[in-house]
This record gives structure tokens, C-alpha cells and sequence, in this order.
């Protein structure tokens, strides 16, 4: 017996989601329920990746499985396709696993041809309708399958209404109706080179694979990056039996939610149009009328909806989406899927469902989207505001949050600008380190350059800053203080611009924004995630603000805490630059000395903040010339501020050039080559340590963490200077206090020699980010540039840097934590890249038995809930 490929909506249930997709596993299961669900059948997910394998054919097999499926579909419904005295007429229509609204295509009224027509309008009396019917059907086949612009129909639309002194499209009669199916078939064959297909079969067969080739439309492709879904699922297709909405003033279309998808109230909640097909209501062509409305102008109706909206929540355990249609007084049921809702929406339902009686708390945590949280925390644009606003460019969605504000192209007068009351969107080709005090000054941040691991997004993360990275678009000149888009846009330093940093838009007006609100529910929910995970959730931060906003969060210590930022602030950047040009060691330890109180002051903050939590501190990572100026003009006031020559500092800026940084002199490889550099860290974490046990009687145990180490020799070499250094420390205070000193993995080699490490290093914390570049061999700062071609051609799904890479890049983390416990069965593990706030990324951690991850303080509540998600999906 051949494969089944293709089901019968009686054949199916909501256990076959997989195969059948959501659309037709439901279709299914209403059937089942008894529901008036019009008859039909689904072509299985698995005939589409068969459609792809076989190079975009549908194999013989399948469509002789939709002939027979087609058979019994046409007698359940006594009518043949194709028959012109007794029409049967179907809807085709898409439907993956996962929802995705919105992405992928749909037909109706197939099965219309110059000779249905005129067997509909006798059928039914009623030639206006058929004829609208097929209008409908011309319009939708030639965009969806054949690729004609759907603008071109909209306009002979609009010609044949402005003719007939028409406002709305019901206003015109069946003759106007006439006019645009004549004019609509010149078009496609103007356009096509060839008649409007008038075999109903034929028809079907182009449009299934219409909805197969949809899968991969562009639109789709962005949305299954974005929302974890592999390319591979593919859609199903259901083919259903027309019912018709548009017969008359006794028929309708609608789409409504059993709860309010915005707020989560529990009230139905929708929208529908008497006279309409299903495409009316979304596309806004008539206003259509509160589900309310219905009560009175179809209370029969009304009431048979009302109750099975109930019945299908109930069944469904979950807020339901539903799409109907109204045919000559009778109610049918089109759709029914589980509701998206807004942030504050889900965690109001998943609270009420709980509280009903209806769900679990483990399984109201499961039906909240961890990065939906974001929403929560971020302010976001005015909704009408923003449906209103066009787009003018796009990049990364590097940080979320909605900002507006004036440009501004140096840090320096982002800041003058912030202080005097402006709002600000600081523009750069890229940010530096030196960038820090502008980008904290800044309502939002856009770079050209950079992807979502670049300094900008990573700093404007760990602050909660909304920031559009990598935006290819734009042309950049701080020089002339000017922003040029490539759609010819161009502004200026002071003119507004508005940000989207959860989608990556950009806008070149004003957009008003509201300021993020937390609920109760909130709350609650993160108890709830609590009670369930075991994986830890710590965060990035290197100043006390941050070290706080994490705790208010729920952070459980500090993952990461990058000391090199500490020194970019205009009063100790003198000292660290008189470091580096230091000619030998004690003019080093001179100007080391002058950052020592600055740096004890900094860890004493993080520490109170922390309030004796774990804090893992990593010692001095970048290359020394990110600290030095590289323009002449900046290199000459500084050698004069430094009492240097100009040749003597621009000898010392060259000296310190790389061709490749990020594999250069950096890192451990800087304490190996000056150990006066840790000594004099050492002497900060371990003296504000001492300090902070004595004036606020929090016992703080120190996380030394050295950074970019591949060979054990490496690490051996500077934990004995930090052994030393903490030593003499605690003998001079006369105090004993416990440390541990560990490493990152972030070098290939680090992680396949972790058992050689693990004898020296207390812990591990893996450094993804640098990992994951170092393991695919690209440049996170300039991958953005070719990776959009990589998503288009599936090489990639989504970006490695956003979501941990678990074939290569997690085959490493998995092998060093095996290796390092094999050693070290104490070894405390964890994960400190951008990674530490993925949810997918998350649950990896928890599959391999790290102990905490760490992200960004405003992803902390992500963390949360997806590590107790990962818990409750552990098999």
C-alpha cells in the first residue's frame, strides 16, 4: 500500500498537528466535535517536503490521492467541480504546524470558470454574487499562483467603482461585476501571454502548489527566522468545500477571539461583515461591526457562535481564534487555532486559566512566548501611531524598545544634547568603547555596521536601550553630520528620527511612545517559573545601576562583569591611556595605581548591589588600542594633554595595530605579557571584597574569571599572579576570604583540551559569542553583510550569534563540560554570551547540565521562564 499523503477532515484529529498542520488538525478535530465545519480534506506536510525533494512536482501518487479525496468531498457535498449546472466550489488554503498568520497564501471560490459562473448565478438566483464570486477568484489565482500584481485588479476595481459612482464595492450590480471579470481576464492575459485557466482541475492543482511554493515566500522565510521554526516542517494544504458570505444581507464572514487578544479580558472579542468574504475583513475595505452587533442583527447565529467559542476553549484548554461564515442564516466554523496575544494578554489569560480550574501552572507556563516579555519591558510606539507611520529603512532589531528622539552623531554631543533636556537617537557607523557615556544618554541608538553581538547591541542590551543595528541602508557621514538613506531620505543632526528595536525599522518622523508597564501577573508568573526551573539565571553587568536593575529582575548573581568598560568613563581614560604608553613597569604600576581606588570603588557598587550574590569578574579583554584616539586631530590633543611628542604617541597607536584584533592581543595574552595589569585587578576584587564584608556585612566570595585562554599554560601562568597577588592582599588586611579563579571558554582549543583546563580553573563560563565566531570563522561584526543571502539560500535558519549554533558550536560546550567534570566533578558551569538570553539557546544549557546561564539585565525574566520551560519539556 503506498504512503498516505493525503486526509479527509474526518479521518484527522489535533493529535496529527505535525502532519496535517494546525490549520487542518483542527479542522479535523471540529469535525470530530460535531461542529458545522464545511467538508474537506488536507494534503499532509509531508507531501510538501516530497513537492521540494522532487523538485517542485507533485508526485503521481499524491495527486491521486487528491482525486480521491476530491470524490468523496464532492458527494458529501452532492455537487461535481467543474459541473456547470451544479457547481462545487472549494477554498484552498495554508496551514503549518506552527502558526504563522498572515505568511502564506490562500484562494477561494475555486472551481469558477465562464461556464460555473452562469451555473452559480442560475443555482442561486442570484448573478450579482456569482459574478462577485468570480471576480474574486480571478484576482486571487492570478496574484497568488501566477504572480500578477494584486495592484494592478485593485486598480481596474477602483475605475470600474469611480464609473459607477460607486463608494463601496457592494454598491455595484451584477453588470459592473461583468465589466471587471471581462477586464480582469484582458489583464491576466496581457500580463501571461494566454487565457485565465478555465479547467477547475487544473486549477486546483496549480493552486496547491501555489501554497506549497508559499512555504518558502519571503515573508514566511523572516517569520520562521524569527519565531524558531525550521524550514523543513513545511505546509500542509486544505482543500474545503465554499461557503459563501457573500450572498447577501443574510450572509457574513467574521474572525473573533474567545478572549481579548490585547488585554486578555475574558469576553468574545472580533469583528465580522455581512455580504463578505473572509478577505474583506482583514483588508479593511468596509469598517466591519463589533461581534456584539451580531446579537441583534443574528441572535440565532449569535448565540450558536457564543457557544461553541465556549465549547472550543474548553476543549482546547487555551484562547481561541476562529474564523466564521454566515450562508443564508447558517452558521459554519472555517477555522479555529490557539490566539496570538499581546505580551500582557498572555500572562493575564495564562493566570484566569489557571485560576479556572482549566490549566496547570506548569502548563500556563508553557503557553507564554519567553520573548514576548520583552514587550513588558521596553517602551513600544502608540499603536495607531505606528500603524500609520511607513518605514523608511531596516536593520538588525539589535535591542528592543521604541525610541524617538533628535540626531546626534558623536557621543560627546549626544551627551551635551541629553543634558539640556533633548531627546536623542545617537547615529554612528559603528560604537566603541569610547561611545559609552553618549550611548547612555541616548533614548536609542542606530549603527550602519555590526551585528547582533556587536558593541552596540550588546551594551545597549545589558542598559536596556533600544538600538537598530547593521542597517545596510544607511550612509553615514559624522563628518558632515549627515544620514542618508538608500530610498534618498537624507536628514540631518537635529532632525527627529524614530526606532524600532524589536523589529529593526526605522522611521523619519516623531512617533509618539508608551512607557512599559508591569503587571501583577507578572509577578506571578515568574514565582510560578521559579518554583519549576533548577538551571540558574545570573546577568551581565559592570556598573552598580545595572548590577540592580538585574536583582529587581530576578537575577541570581552576575554572569559577567566587564571590567574594561569601567575605564572608558572621561576621568579614568587619562590613566589607563598613561598605562599603555607607559615605557617600562613601574611607570605602568604608577598609572595601574591611579585606576586601583576607581576599580575598588566599582566592585564595592557591584557587590552591595548584589547584596551576596555570586559575581564573576572578568579581568581586561580588549586590545589596548581601542583605548588610544586614531584621527590625527585626537592623537595630537592627546599627546599634548600627555606631554608627548605627536610622533612618540602616533608610534605607540601604531605599534599597537593589528590586522585582526579579535585574534590578536587581547585577553589572558595581556596579563601573560604585563601581570601587572592582574596583580592590580587582583588587588580591587580582593581589597573591595575585604571592604565590602566589613562595612556592609555581606560576605562576598569573588568569581576571578580570565578571559581567551587555550592553552593551560596560559591560565597557570596568571592564577599564580592572582594567587599571589590575593595572598599579599589578604595578610597585609589581615583577613582570609574565600575566591575562586576560573576561565572562559571561548577558543575552539580551550574547549577540546577542558580537562587539562579544568585542573586549573574553579569554573568554567562559556563565552559564545567569541566561541561562536572563532568556530565558524566569521567576523561578528561584519557576518550581517552576507548572512541575509545565507537565510535566502538555507544555508543558515537563523543568525549563529543570536542562537547557539547546537550541531558545531554546542558540540564543543557539550564535549567541555563532559571533559571538565571528568576532572573537576564540582566545576561550577555556565554560559555568559548574548546566547544566555535565547530561549532555544536556554534550554540547550539545561539539556547539558550547565548550572546557570547569564544574559542582559532586561532578558533576565526570558531566562526565567525559559529555563523552567525547558525543565517542564525534559523528557
Amino acid at each position: 500500500m503506498s504512503h498516505k499523503y493525503v486526509y479527509l477532515f474526518k479521518e484527522g484529529s489535533a493529535e496529527m498537528r505535525d502532519l496535517l498542520g494546525g490549520k487542518g488538525a483542527n479542522l479535523a478535530e471540529m469535525t470530530t466535535l460535531g461542529l458545522p465545519v464545511p467538508f474537506g480534506f488536507t494534503v499532509s506536510t509531508e507531501a510538501c517536503t516530497k513537492y521540494y525533494k522532487d523538485n517542485q512536482t507533485i508526485a503521481p501518487e499524491i495527486i491521486e490521492q487528491i482525486e480521491a479525496a476530491l470524490a468523496i468531498t464532492e458527494e458529501c457535498a452532492g455537487k461535481k467541480l467543474g459541473d456547470p449546472s451544479n457547481p462545487f466550489l472549494v477554498s484552498v488554503r495554508s496551514g503549518a504546524r506552527a502558526s504563522m498568520p498572515g505568511m502564506m497564501d490562500t484562494i477561494l471560490n475555486l472551481g469558477l470558470n465562464d461556464e460555473t459562473v452562469l451555473g452559480l448565478a442560475k443555482l442561486t438566483n442570484n448573478e450579482r454574487f456569482a459574478f462577485d464570486s468570480y471576480r474574486r477568484f480571478i484576482q486571487m489565482f492570478s496574484d497568488v499562483v501566477m504572480e500578477v500584481e494584486k495592484a494592478k485588479f485593485d486598480e481596474i476595481f477602483e475605475d470600474v467603482k469611480h464609473k459607477n459612482n460607486c463608494k463601496m464595492d457592494t454598491e455595484l450590480n451584477a453588470e459592473n461585476l461583468k465589466e471587471v471579470v471581462t477586464r480582469y481576464k484582458a489583464l491576466y492575459l496581457k500580463e501571461k501571454g494566454t487565457d485565465f485557466p478555465q479547467n477547475p482541475r487544473e486549477q486546483l492543482m496549480e493552486a496547491i502548489k501555489a501554497v506549497f511554493r508559499s512555504w518558502d515566500n519571503p515573508r514566511a522565510i523572516i517569520y520562521r527566522r524569527k519565531n524558531d521554526i525550521p524550514s523543513d516542517w513545511g505546509t500542509a494544504v486544505n482543500v474545503q468545500s465554499m461557503v459563501f458570505g457573500n450572498m447577501g444581507n443574510d450572509c457574513g464572514t467574521g474572525v473573533a477571539f474567545t478572549r481579548n487578544p490585547s488585554t486578555g479580558e475574558k469576553k468574545l472579542y472580533g469583528e465580522f461583515l455581512m455580504n463578505a468574504q473572509g478577505e474583506d475583513v482583514v483588508a479593511g475595505i468596509r469598517t466591519p461591526c463589533p461581534i456584539d452587533e451580531l446579537k441583534s442583527t443574528q441572535p440565532e447565529v449569535y448565540e450558536q457562535f457564543a457557544e461553541t467559542a465556549e465549547k472550543l476553549e474548553k476543549h482546547y484548554r487555551d484562547m481561541q481564534d476562529m474564523e466564521f461564515t454566515i450562508e443564508r442564516g447558517r452558521l459554519f466554523m472555517l477555522q479555529t487555532r490557539n490566539g496570538k496575544r499581546t505580551a500582557a494578554a498572555a500572562l493575564q489569560i495564562a493566570v484566569d486559566l489557571v485560576s479556572e480550574g482549566m490549566i496547570t501552572k506548569k502548563e500556563a507556563l508553557m503557553k507564554i512566548d519567553p520573548r514576548s516579555l520583552d514587550a513588558l519591558l521596553h517602551p513600544t510606539f502608540e499603536p495607531k501611531a505606528l500603524k500609520n507611520a511607513k518605514a523608511i529603512a531596516s536593520g538588525l532589531p539589535a535591542s528592543p524598545g521604541a525610541a524617538c528622539g533628535k540626531i546626534y552623531f558623536t557621543a560627546s554631543e549626544a551627551t551635551e544634547a541629553a543634558k539640556s533636556g533633548i531627546k536623542v537617537i545617537l547615529v554612528r557607523l559603528e560604537t566603541s568603547p569610547e561611545d559609552i557615556e553618549g550611548m547612555y544618554a541616548s533614548e536609542g541608538i542606530l549603527t550602519a555596521r555590526g551585528g547582533m553581538t556587536s558593541h552596540a547591541a550588546v551594551v545597549a542590551r545589558g542598559m536596556g536601550t533600544c538600538c537598530v543595528a547593521g542597517c545596510s541602508e544607511a550612509t553615514i557621514s559624522e563628518k558632515n553630520k549627515t544620514l542618508v538613506f538608500a530610498s534618498g531620505k537624507a536628514f540631518k543632526e537635529g532632525d527627529w528620527l524614530s526606532l524600532d528595536g524589536s523589529t529593526g525599522n526605522v522611521y523619519g518622523e516623531a512617533l509618539p511612545t508608551i512607557e512599559a508597564q508591569v503587571s501583577g501577573n507578572f509577578a506571578t508568573i515568574m514565582q510560578w517559573a521559579d518554583e519549576v526551573r533548577t538551571l540558574h539565571v545570573r546577568t551581565n553587568a559592570d556598573t552598580p545601576n545595572d548590577a540592580e536593575v538585574a536583582v529587581k529582575f530576578g537575577a541570581e548573581g552576575i554572569g559577567l562583569c566587564r571590567t574594561e568598560h569601567m575605564f572608558f568613563d572621561e576621568s579614568r581614560i587619562p590613566a589607563m591611556r598613561e598605562m599603555i604608553v607607559s615605557k617600562d613597569v613601574d611607570s605602568r604600576k604608577r598609572a595601574l595605581n591611579k585606576l586601583l581606588p576607581m576599580q575598588r570603588s566599582d566592585f564595592k557598587g557591584i557587590y552591595k548591589a548584589m547584596g551576596g550574590r555570586p559575581v564573576t569578574i572578568r579581568f581586561l579583554d580588549p586590545p589596548l588600542h581601542e583605548f588610544l584616539p586614531t584621527e590625527e586631530e585626537d592623537i595630537r590633543a592627546l599627546a599634548k594633554e600627555m606631554n608627548l611628542t605627536f610622533e612618540e604617541l602616533c608610534q605607540t597607536v601604531e605599534s599597537l595595530h593589528e590586522f585582526n584584533p579579535m585574534l590578536g592581543h587581547r585577553g589572558c595574552r595581556l596579563a601573560v605579557t604585563y601581570p601587572e595589569i592582574a596583580e592590580m585587578q587582583t588587588r580591587a576584587v580582593i581589597e573591595a571584597a575585604i571592604e565590602t564584608r566589613q562595612e556592609a556585612g555581606i560576605e562576598v566570595v569573588p568569581e576571578i574569571m580570565i578571559p581567551l585562554v587555550g592553552e593551560v599554560k596560559e591560565l597557570e601562568y596568571v592564577k599564580n599572579v592572582v594567587d599571589a597577588t590575593a595572598k599579599a592582599v589578604m595578610k597585609e588586611r589581615g583577613v582570609e576570604i574565600p575566591y575562586l579563579v576560573g576561565t572562559m571558554i571561548e577558543v575552539p582549543r580551550a574547549a577540546l583540551t577542558a580537562d587539562k583546563i579544568a585542573e586549573q580553573a574553579q569554573f568554567f563560563s562559556f563565552g559564545t559569542n567569541d566561541l561562536s565566531q572563532m568556530t565558524f570563522g566569521f567576523s561578528r561584526d561584519d557576518a550581517g553583510k552576507f548572512l541575509d543571502e545565507y537565510y535566502k539560500k538555507k544555508i543558515f535558519e537563523s543568525d549563529p550569534f543570536a542562537r547557539l549554533d547546537q550541531e558545531g558550536v554546542g558540540k564543543l560546550v557539550k564535549m567541555a563540560v563532559e571533559l571538565g567534570k571528568s576532572v573537576r566533578k564540582d566545576i561550577k558551569l555556565g554560559i555568559c554570551g548574548e546566547h544566555g538570553g535565547d530561549p532555544s539557546s536556554i534550554e540547550f544549557c539545561h539539556k547539558v547540565g550547565l548550572n546557570y546561564v547569564s544574559c542582559s539585565p532586561f532578558r533576565v525574566p526570558i531566562a526565567r521562564l525559559a529555563a523552567a520551560q525547558a525543565k517542564i519539556s525534559e523528557k
